[in-house]
């Protein structure tokens, strides 16, 4: 009896630690994710992102994966610095992780007028094929 308790104490432990494991690295992910914004690492970014991901930003724009590359090319999107105050990775399973958080998003408008903006987001990683990918992203001005 001792040795099925100790068993299942140790299961426990391995997975914990491997979903702890987890939640640092979708953390790490998605922190990776504004600096791959910032600096137009278009590739990270296209590796990053599901084909179906959608996109949300706090006025209502839903964009694809590849109107997401297309406009940072073009400078319609231009984040110049994003601070990060709060996130947190809650796990659905072992394949499902969803990011909320809140920080600060600055950028430039197309017109080169600069924008500052307080944002709560959620944003949904999904693991296919021993890779996480972000599916859905949602922000909201606070």
């Amino acid at each position: 009896m001792k040795v099925i308790l100790w068993l299942l104490l140790f299961i426990s432990g391995l997975a914990y630690g491997q979903q702890q494991k987890g939640v640092a690295e979708v953390d790490r992910l998605h922190r990776q994710k504004f600096t791959w914004l910032i600096s137009k690492n278009y590739d990270s970014l296209n590796w990053l992102m599901d084909d179906r991901v959608k996109y949300i930003h706090s006025n209502g724009w839903i964009q694809t994966k590849q109107e997401v590359i297309d406009d940072l090319k073009s400078n319609k999107l231009n984040y110049t610095a994003v601070s990060i105050t709060e996130s947190d990775v809650v796990f659905y399973g072992t394949e499902v992780a969803i990011v909320t958080g809140k920080g600060t998003f600055k950028g430039l408008m197309p017109d080169k007028t600069e924008f500052k903006l307080n944002l709560l987001y959620s944003e949904v990683y999904v693991r296919y094929k021993k890779q996480w990918r972000l599916t859905s992203r949602l922000a909201t001005k606070i």
